[in-house]
């Protein structure tokens, strides 16, 4: 794929839409890089004129903040507003709820103000807009689908509606989890739980969760974020139900399907 960086398009004296902040789970993790090519997919597929920083991104430092090193969380930030503000970035799309949370709500009190969207968000515009068109649900259609709130999204930043909206165009049968919404349960991953072992309890929280999700009998669980796509996975593995239920990333799924 040919993504532009943000150099390049200065170099030629241009300047994006939109800056895609690809984030460390979907530039590192070999499972979300799949998201991120979906993603980057769609932006082409849809001729919207985008960049990403490519080697000058740095971790958001929002693990760092939630483990508790704030200041390094506030160097790491400080190295990327100045970076962003560099190149006078406007507009931000991310496909990961921590740095949509970390860029949205933290960056302003350093002097990072930005517009900052959820690329479930941007996919329901695209919808709205008419710039994504399933024929018929694509291939999709008739699949139970159950959508887990990712916290970050939900609860943090109240982000409900858009990604229902749009896994609604798949024209699939979306089930409902019993803690969903507002009640949304933790996959496990949040608050840097992704890099430390798990505190003494009787039960995964990952586990718990994904047990909720396959109560509901789906043949697929949707997910927007890579966090919770690795958690829920693993759920589904120790389930040794990797042939019957697929977890996938919102953006995954209208790609496949368009």
């Amino acid at each position: 794929m040919k993504v532009p960086t943000m150099a390049e398009m200065m170099m030629n004296g241009e300047t994006p839409e939109i800056l895609f902040w690809v984030g460390c789970a979907g530039s590192f993790d070999q499972r979300a890089q799949k998201i991120t090519k979906a993603f980057a997919s769609i932006l082409d597929n849809t001729g919207i004129k985008y960049a990403i920083l490519g080697k000058e991104e740095a971790c958001t430092g929002d693990p760092a903040r939630r483990a508790g090193n704030e200041f390094l969380f506030q160097m790491m930030a400080y190295n990327n507003i100045q970076l962003l503000n560099g190149y006078g970035i406007k507009k931000i799309v991310t496909a990961c709820p921590h740095c949509f949370n970390t860029l949205k709500n933290e960056y302003p009190e350093l002097g990072g103000n930005y517009e900052v969207i959820h690329h479930t968000q941007l996919l329901q515009q695209l919808i709205d807009e008419g710039k994504i068109k399933l024929s018929g649900g694509g291939s999709f259609k008739g699949k139970r689908i159950a959508y887990h709130d990712s916290c970050y999204l939900g609860r943090a930043n109240n982000i409900y509606e858009a990604p229902r909206k749009v896994l609604e165009l798949l024209d699939a049968e979306l089930v409902e989890m019993k803690r969903c919404r507002t009640n949304g349960l933790c996959c496990g991953a949040g608050g840097a739980q992704m890099f430390k072992e798990d505190e003494p309890g009787n039960k995964r929280i990952n586990i718990e969760r994904t047990d909720e999700a396959l109560e509901e009998k789906p043949q697929i669980i949707a997910s927007a974020c890579p966090f919770c796509n690795t958690m829920l996975t693993d759920g589904v593995k120790n389930r040794e139900k990797e042939n019957e239920v697929q977890v996938k990333d919102i953006a995954e799924l209208i790609a496949d399907a368009w």
